[in-house]
């Protein structure tokens, strides 16, 4: 099997996060990153509990 070593799924769990922390800590340093308010946060609360498979055919 030829795996590659390179990219961001090749690397361990904690080169992952300290990187994607790094875009995080960027972001919010230039005014780009979301913040949730809390009605946003609530209705995204609902929301994946009701989350599901498209290909269902029942509803809710």
């Amino acid at each position: 099997m030829n795996t590659s070593q390179r990219g961001f799924a090749s690397m361990n769990e904690e080169q992952q996060r300290s990187i994607a922390s790094k875009g995080g800590k960027a972001a919010h340093q230039k005014g780009t990153a979301h913040e949730f308010t809390s009605e946003e946060a609530r209705r995204s609360g609902r929301k994946g509990g009701r989350a599901r498979s498209g290909s269902r055919n029942n509803d809710f």
